[in-house]
């Protein structure tokens, strides 16, 4: 059995000592989505950190539906938060670069992700501030991040918690029902995670701590997205002159 309350603990200490150690006085930055993920990890920074050095982004592009998740997150835990609109940026960016080659469907999707971990960074030297990777390890292990977008950070809280781990963290730390179980989707492609994926996270969860698993073709397109994306998981590889 997963033990929410030992978990959540552990890595409350956890960020307390990589602050300690990697930005003593400094402030978490988490872009907030208003998705499970982004609200985990910003109420644990508060608990970790005090909600006074805690500093929530929210970045929609253009009009976002569900704006309202991410604001009832910053209001309930009462941390300092920034709105800022990426939908110029990446319209120009677009504009610019489709000047000169034709963009795919890929690249418009991982544009907006990118952009935003841009305007993160930005945030965070402008506020003193370390940046917080919010993916889990059921995204990072079928690859469902973008490179240089999402999947980045200077601390990850909960790279090593499954979806059902990080609900079940959410739930002990007291965060509204309806900000854990929101229905995942990437904000980018008008589908949910699991339309995109082809498979539900109870599957894929039960299949990363047990093995086990019914659907064989599901098991193959799981093993498939895993080995294809583990690069993204790694350092860059850099040619090292023998001696």
């Amino acid at each position: 059995m997963f033990d929410a309350e030992k978990m959540a603990n552990e890595c409350i200490k956890w960020i307390q000592d990589f602050f300690e150690a990697n930005g003593k006085g400094c402030n978490a930055v988490v872009g907030i989505s208003g998705g499970k993920d982004s609200s985990v990890v910003a109420a644990l920074c508060v608990k970790a950190l005090g909600k006074e050095r805690v500093i929530g982004v929210l970045m929609p592009c253009g009009e976002q539906k569900d704006i309202d998740a991410a604001e009832l997150l910053v209001n309930h835990l009462g941390i300092k938060n920034y709105t800022i609109n990426v939908k110029e940026p990446i319209e120009s960016i677009k504009r610019l670069v489709g000047e000169n080659i034709e963009l795919t469907v890929q690249t418009k999707t991982n544009l907006p992700p990118r952009i935003r971990m841009s305007v993160l960074y930005a945030v965070s030297q402008s506020v003193n501030g370390r940046v917080a990777n919010t993916c889990n390890l059921s995204e990072d292990y079928v690859g469902y991040s973008t490179r240089y977008g999402d999947s980045v950070g200077d601390f990850s809280p909960i790279s090593h918690f499954t979806v059902t781990e990080v609900k079940a963290i959410g739930r002990f730390l007291g965060l509204p029902h309806e900000l854990i179980e929101k229905v995942p989707e990437d904000g980018l492609s008008g589908k949910t995670d699991e339309d995109n994926l082809g498979f539900t996270y109870e599957v894929l969860d039960k299949y990363i701590r047990t093995g086990e698993i019914d659907d064989l073709v599901i098991k193959e397109k799981i093993d498939t997205l895993h080995k294809r994306n583990l690069f993204k998981l790694s350092l860059m590889p850099a040619f090292i002159p023998e001696e």
